[in-house]
């Protein structure tokens, strides 16, 4: 009784994995779009922070083209894992970048960029981790390691 219990179970909580890693690929693109609006406009704390950096225009446009490349991929089904690599490491630039040299509070906001950052940064390990065996070369081997979820 017990495994027939668990193999109803089964198709629903594959079901609800789905449905979270769907949230969490909608939360990166989200967020991720968000931003562009500052970056692209050269709102105050944008061209802050670019130039606490030393790479201010040129790193700010820049990135802001990456995040929107990123944004895409990880809603595209047959390019998931390279949106979720490639906004994963845009959050591990951001979030060295907050601990290195800007700080968690930039201009007065509470740490919501920082915050917004690890949420980034958490979804997309998340996001890669259940589609890793969408990679090329590496992605085989993962799928040997882990249980990958399908996503499409």
């Amino acid at each position: 009784m017990t495994t027939m219990a668990f193999s109803h179970s089964a198709p629903r909580d594959r079901a609800v994995l789905k449905a979270l890693l769907w949230l969490m690929r909608l939360v990166v693109a989200g967020i991720l779009l968000q931003t562009l609006f500052f970056k692209f406009t050269g709102a105050a704390e944008s061209v802050y922070i670019f130039e606490a950096l030393g790479v201010e225009p040129y790193g700010r446009i820049g990135s802001g083209v990456v995040e929107l490349i990123a944004s895409v991929l990880i809603l595209l089904p047959s390019t998931v894992a390279l949106g979720a690599l490639l906004s994963l490491g845009l959050m591990t630039g951001a979030i060295v970048s907050h601990f290195a040299v800007l700080g968690i509070e930039i201009m007065g906001d509470g740490g919501l960029l920082f915050a917004l950052a690890i949420v980034v940064f958490v979804c997309s390990a998340a996001v890669l981790l259940a589609s890793a065996d969408q990679l090329p070369i590496v992605g085989s081997r993962l799928r040997a390691r882990t249980c990958a979820v399908r996503l499409s």
